[in-house]
């Protein structure tokens, strides 16, 4: 399948741009970081699927849809559930909310296929799938001048500045380092991470108790933001 990416994360973008590369049966043909200037690429050329992204200023993805004359195959990538009932009243192959385990991505890139030939097997699809690396329990991360190796369960928690992140660990130092906490949510959400707050990823295994909107982490009390409760409460069944 010919496939274009429109978001105007450009982390996103590269998140999914990573995903592409490990599916066979998928050709990235271009990415967009705006949903106006893919309008006439997608009315010109041959496009099978569109991974599209609803938020974007100016012109969302939802008027995209509304534009185009040639209408692929959509999977929606958004960090709002909010347009769900409306993504799939307008026919889209699947509803992505992010950040977008690999999995997830998989499972909609294999209905897209089924969609698009229904003699397609998933078992097909899957042998097409090209193998993940073996998870890794350890990052690496850049502090000064060298790159330094974090295992994820000496991890408690990361709290997010202006330009860097602060990585706190079980040893009760912390790391400063330049990266977003975005490419670190990404990144992290399947290893047993939430994120909790615009400011705060933490690591679920060493939350000590949860007091009203507050976690509290070796004797640290992070707050937790409307925003993100839901979503964290849920993952923990509360």
């Amino acid at each position: 399948m010919k496939c274009v990416i429109i978001d105007d994360e450009p982390l996103a973008v590269e998140l999914l741009e990573d995903f592409v590369r490990k599916i066979d049966s998928l050709e990235l043909v271009s990415t967009f970081n705006n949903a106006i200037d893919a309008v006439s690429f997608i009315n010109q050329n041959n496009v099978d699927l569109i991974f599209l992204d609803i938020q974007m200023p100016h012109f969302s993805g939802i008027d995209f849809l509304n534009t185009i004359e040639k209408k692929p195959l959509i999977i929606f990538t958004t960090a709002y559930s909010d347009y769900a009932v409306e993504g799939f009243n307008l026919g889209a192959v699947d509803y992505l909310v992010k950040p977008i385990p690999f999995h997830r991505f998989l499972k909609s890139v294999v209905r897209a296929q089924q969609l698009l030939n229904p003699t397609a097997t998933v078992q097909a699809i899957s042998e097409n799938t090209t193998a993940p690396e073996l998870e890794q329990d350890f990052m690496f991360v850049r502090a000064e001048y060298e790159n330094v190796k974090m295992n994820f369960s000496d991890i408690l928690f990361i709290e997010g500045l202006k330009d860097y992140v602060k990585i706190y660990t079980t040893d009760s130092k912390f790391t400063l380092t330049l990266i977003s906490l975005i490419k670190l949510e990404n990144l992290l959400s399947s290893k047993g991470f939430s994120r909790i707050h615009r400011s705060y990823i933490i690591n679920i295994k060493h939350v000590k108790s949860i007091q009203k909107n507050k976690v509290l982490i070796s004797d640290k009390r992070i707050p937790i933001s409307e925003s993100y409760k839901n979503a964290f409460f849920e993952r923990i069944n509360l």
